[in-house]
């Protein structure tokens, strides 16, 4: 049974991270520059924040039932193959 997992380059690694990077400063930048009061800018500020916390704990999450998941997966198949490897021995003799 070989293991499906994705190994992702180097390079895509450092592209998302440059693109979450340059996302949040231009985001910044933009209630930074926005003509409003400083109590406006720190409230989208902070709802900025909130969302880019959130999206990271959905992914999170959605990628540890994924993950546990394929192990549940795993330990039935590991099981079915020692039920099978029984049976065929029992048939040998």
């Amino acid at each position: 049974m070989q293991d499906p997992s994705i190994k992702h380059s180097s390079a895509w690694v450092n592209f998302t991270l440059l693109n979450f990077a340059v996302s949040i400063s231009m985001m910044s930048a933009g209630i930074f520059f926005l003509p409003l009061e400083i109590a406006t800018k720190g409230f989208l500020a902070m709802a900025t924040l909130m969302i880019i916390s959130s999206s990271i704990t959905v992914t999170k999450t959605m990628r540890d039932n994924q993950e546990a998941s394929k192990l549940v997966s795993k330990i039935e198949d590991a099981k079915t193959e020692r039920l099978l490897m029984d049976i065929n021995r029992g048939e040998a003799a």
